[in-house]
């Protein structure tokens, strides 16, 4: 596949765009030099419509673009589980979650941990998201991103890869959270616009010219085990999506610990203006979920027919990709680097978040120097990707669908890390000690269900171990002393669970669509 003249030329206005786009919401009024909060939290002032696109623009990237259209491509629609049960858990975390973040001035994840239990647990978590975030979030992006680069223009994959981390870095490293954010809609709107042409276009190649519904009906007639969202025991790709246990178990948990407590993620609800407009920027991100399926799992499935016998299911985006026409091509390629960057962006300003933050300041002995943490911001993000890409290849190279990798490997961690913030947030009685035995005792009782159960769906795995981990949690938290009258610096007692009828109104509306989702594809 190469790129026409045309298709070169969307390409870069895209990337002079959103480059010189970036630089202009980073501006500062004259005199005013930024500090960690204008940095990190884009000075707490973020509207709602900045937030859900940012939700979204971080979250969908190489891994949901290419990864799940492979799975798309290899098990069928029910890999749309991640997507549609993820609009529910926004409503959640919109509801009971956020409410209590925002009462408590929380900027970080390991913040919240510290001031809820005690600072042993803020470093050893904020150590482990640094990690995870660097060795399997930006790695999984950056070699995603860089093999669909190289697919389509040919370029060779870690000069691709470089490209991708320098343009990332040099669009977002100035202005922080609020160059990342507030460019994010553009984001969101160009890669909804190019994934729609992308599934028009596959569709009505399948039909031969007759619309996208009837591509899309030949696609149910040639592949009809590619339609269930509840696969049956007997399917092969079971283990990955375990039939109702998708609905039932360890998926939610996966979630939770994503939308949740995961800090690129809930970074930008935490810079809201104030309680409200977070929710109405999850509302508005849990409406763009119930269209993502469309834009990143329907490619795959037009694939099955298009393209049967791919050598490695990740490259059925790719060569739908290559059915492009000229001018068409750019915008649909636009789009993809337009989802790899912004999720490469929010991730290193988060990994400089927690390390300047919860990491940096701390060790030093006086009140840190401004200036000098949004420097050491900078530097850690630059840092963190040079480390990702070097990880990349020994880490990925093997994996034919990374996307199953990525979720499989993380929900070692997700179970302990779900627990101990449901123990903080909902249960006073909870100390440290619990916390740190939930945390630790969930990776190994993650280990020794694999060993013991190398059969076990790693979905249904991830519910087990949870349920431990939280009975861990209460046992050790009972078993010691109680928590100090002045260690729980949490308030929960004063928070307003009440939400807008607009929020109201519209999450009753996702879960309506929902449910018809799961009944028409059952």
């Amino acid at each position: 596949m190469t790129l026409s003249p045309i298709d070169t030329a969307i390409v870069l206005a895209y990337l002079v765009g959103i480059f010189i786009l970036a630089q202009w919401v980073s501006r500062e009024k004259a005199g005013h030099v930024k500090d960690a909060k204008d940095y990190f939290l884009a000075s707490r002032m973020l509207p709602w419509w900045a937030i859900g696109a940012s939700l979204i623009s971080a979250n969908i990237s190489a891994e949901q673009i290419i990864g799940m259209s492979g799975s798309g491509y290899a098990l069928g629609l029910a890999i749309a589980s991640y997507e549609w049960m993820a609009a529910i858990t926004l409503l959640v975390v919109a509801k009971w979650f956020l409410p209590i973040f925002l009462r408590n001035g929380i900027y970080t994840m390991p913040q919240f941990l510290e001031q809820r239990f005690g600072p042993r647990i803020r470093t050893l978590m904020a150590v482990f998201w640094v990690a995870l975030y660097v060795f399997v979030n930006l790695t999984s992006v950056l070699w995603l991103g860089s093999l669909a680069i190289a697919y389509v223009t040919g370029m060779e994959q870690m000069t691709a890869m470089v490209c991708l981390a320098g343009f990332a870095l040099a669009y977002t490293i100035y202005g922080g959270l609020k160059a990342v954010a507030l460019t994010d809609i553009v984001q969101v709107a160009l890669l909804v616009v190019g994934g729609l042409f992308l599934v028009w276009l596959a569709l009505n190649r399948v039909s031969d010219g007759a619309g996208v519904f009837a591509g899309l009906e030949i696609v149910r007639e040639q592949a009809p085990g590619h339609f269930h969202m509840i696969l049956s025991p007997d399917n092969p790709f079971y283990r990955d999506l375990p039939g109702l246990g998708v609905l039932l178990g360890g998926l939610w948990v996966m979630h939770f610990s994503y939308w949740g407590f995961n800090q690129y993620i809930i970074q930008r609800a935490l810079a809201a203006k104030n309680v409200g407009e977070a929710q109405k920027g999850l509302l508005f991100a849990a409406g763009l979920k119930l269209l993502m399926p469309v834009i990143v799992v329907l490619p795959g499935l037009a694939a099955v027919v298009l393209a049967p016998g791919l050598p490695r299911p990740d490259a059925a985006y790719p060569t739908m990709m290559s059915l492009l026409p000229a001018g068409i091509l750019g915008i649909v390629f636009a789009a993809l680097i337009a989802a790899i960057v912004s999720s490469l962006a929010s991730m290193t300003n988060s990994i400089s978040t927690i390390f300047t933050l919860d990491l940096y300041a701390r060790m030093t002995p006086n009140e840190p120097d401004q200036k000098k943490m949004v420097t050491i911001g900078r530097i850690v993000a630059v840092v963190s990707m040079i480390v990702a890409a070097l990880a990349a290849r020994p880490l990925l190279g093997s994996f034919d669908q990374a996307f199953q990798y990525i979720q499989d490997y993380t929900g070692y961690f997700t179970p302990g890390i779900v627990a101990i913030f449901v123990l903080g947030l909902f249960w006073k009685r909870a100390n440290e000690a619990g916390a740190l035995a939930a945390a630790g005792g969930s990776f190994l009782l993650s280990v020794g269900a694999a060993f013991v159960m190398p059969d076990l769906p790693f979905i249904h795995r991830v519910g087990i171990v949870f349920l431990l981990a939280v009975a861990l949690g209460v046992v050790v938290s009972l078993l010691t002393a109680r928590p100090a009258p002045d260690r729980d610096q949490i308030r929960t007692d004063d928070v307003d669970y009440r939400t807008t009828s607009v929020f109201n109104v519209g999450s009753i509306g996702v879960v309506m669509v929902l449910v018809a989702l799961y009944a028409i594809f059952w």
